[in-house]
């Protein structure tokens, strides 16, 4: 009984947990379209404002509200489309487009601070009540140039530098010439003579000096020099003077002569209007010149010394021959050159190499016994045999030798400039042989042993080669 009652209560508990279940999915369900509706009563838009676009979702109603929402701060100047009191667009576009901050100067007077929607300087003055006109200079960011933009850089820094300078009435009177009156923009009075194409040269007088500051009615008068030409080291110098000689016009130029130096015309000579003046450099120079004589190098033989030995006997120094001239130079090309002396300033000496004579007999053990020799020479021993010496077996010299005998074991090739033929050989591994052939390959120290066909046997290392007697009479005694 009581196992039933058990039973049935956990029945009724199951009951109550599934229904309960079965509610979460619709409660979920109901949240998230509470949610929905709540998210849709935000109005999404972008709020441009230079390079900087920030996304909005807002439930402000005008254009203003939202910016104030994401923080922007305005300047009564900027302006921003659509209007502040127009409704936010949804999905749409809220531009800002902030005023330029600009610093603007007028004739030199205290700057100030301008903030503006124009993009050109010119329309900025129009609106701050200047106009101008062909004498007005009216600078752009340092630059000449009233069409250069107004470009805005934000962060509140100044975007742009206006500078203007209206012209200020004068009269350029040149003494002997015409009366020219004009505006000028410029600050001092050569600064108006340039700008107005005149040239002014040092000798010119002008009065007011050409630092003075213009002022409004000012009269310039200049006072024109004639104009000469200089032609000093190189370069010419065109000025006006009003000075007489050409003396007193290089004087003023500040013009030096030193040593020889001269000028056409001469200095006394007048100055007169075009006149052209050559001022004359004139420069003596002593020229040393040492050429090496070359030193001759000698072999001297000497008996005392065994042979392939070598010693420095006196160590060899170039000479030198010495040349003396005197060149003279005017602006810089040669004129003249005198030879003053010619002689050796110092002997060649002689490079003195001894090489030795003496032959002396030695004794080598080899394994067929003890053998005397008068020379060991180092060199390249390779091998060969009548069928590998490369003479054609149709060929009447083939199998013979240089000396005229058959080809065989015994027999070594040499350049008879090292060894002499039919001189008798000894190198180690091979026997003894005899210098009897030669060979087109076979050239300063190399030494081509000889084999018959049978018994050919491949050389090809580096070997002493020992010269046996009889000493020959035509000894090379020194083998480099």
């Amino acid at each position: 009984m009581e196992d039933y009652s058990s039973s049935r209560q956990a029945l009724r508990q199951a009951h109550r947990l599934s229904r309960r279940l079965l509610a979460v999915p619709f409660i979920l369900a109901l949240s998230g379209l509470l949610t929905a509706g709540y998210l849709s009563t935000f109005t999404p838009a972008r709020v441009v404002d230079g390079s900087r676009v920030i996304q909005v979702r807002t439930h402000q109603s005008t254009v203003e509200g939202a910016l104030r929402e994401v923080g922007l701060q305005l300047q009564p100047e900027d302006v921003v489309i659509p209007s502040l009191q127009a409704p936010v667009p949804r999905n749409g576009i809220i531009e800002v487009r902030r005023a330029r901050l600009v610093k603007v100067s007028v004739d030199g007077n205290e700057p100030r601070l301008v903030r503006t929607q124009r993009q050109k300087a010119y329309e900025l003055l129009a609106d701050l009540g200047y106009t101008l006109t062909v004498n007005d200079a009216l600078k752009v960011n340092g630059r000449y140039d009233e069409n250069l933009p107004l470009l805005a850089r934000g962060n509140g820094q100044i975007d742009a530098e206006v500078e203007l300078r209206r012209g200020v009435p004068v009269t350029i009177r040149e003494v002997g010439g015409a009366t020219i009156p004009l505006k000028t923009t410029a600050r001092t009075v050569g600064e108006a003579l340039l700008q107005a194409g005149y040239v002014i040269y040092l000798a010119d007088a002008v009065q007011p000096a050409p630092g003075s500051v213009i002022r409004p009615g000012m009269e310039i008068v200049v006072e024109r020099a004639k104009p000469v030409t200089i032609w000093v080291d190189g370069r010419p110098i065109r000025t006006r003077t009003l000075r007489g000689t050409v003396g007193e016009v290089l004087a003023d130029m500040n013009v030096v002569l030193l040593g020889e130096d001269y000028t056409r015309p001469e200095l006394s000579a007048p100055a007169l209007p075009n006149t052209e003046i050559r001022v004359v450099r004139v420069q003596r120079e002593l020229q040393i010149r040492q050429d090496p004589i070359p030193f001759e190098k000698l072999w001297q033989p000497d008996p005392e010394l065994e042979l392939d030995t070598q010693v420095l006997s006196q160590e060899g120094a170039p000479g030198v021959r010495e040349q003396r001239r005197l060149v003279t130079y005017e602006d810089g090309v040669e004129v003249k050159r005198e030879l003053l002396a010619d002689f050796v300033a110092r002997q060649p000496q002689p490079r003195i190499n001894k090489y030795g004579t003496k032959i002396v007999l030695r004794t080598l053990d080899t394994p067929s016994g003890p053998i005397q020799y008068w020379r060991r020479i180092r060199m390249l021993a390779t091998s060969y045999s009548a069928s590998t010496a490369g003479v054609p077996r149709s060929s009447p010299w083939y199998g013979r030798t240089r000396c005229g005998i058959p080809m065989r074991f015994g027999i070594v090739a040499v350049d008879p400039g090292i060894i002499p033929l039919n001189t008798n050989v000894y190198v180690p591994g091979y026997g003894q042989g005899l210098a009897c052939d030669t060979g087109g390959a076979i050239r300063g120290k190399r030494i081509d042993l000889g084999y018959d066909d049978t018994n050919l046997r491949m050389w090809y290392s580096w070997v002493d080669v020992y010269l046996l007697p009889p000493v020959p009479a035509n000894i090379r005694y020194r083998i480099d």
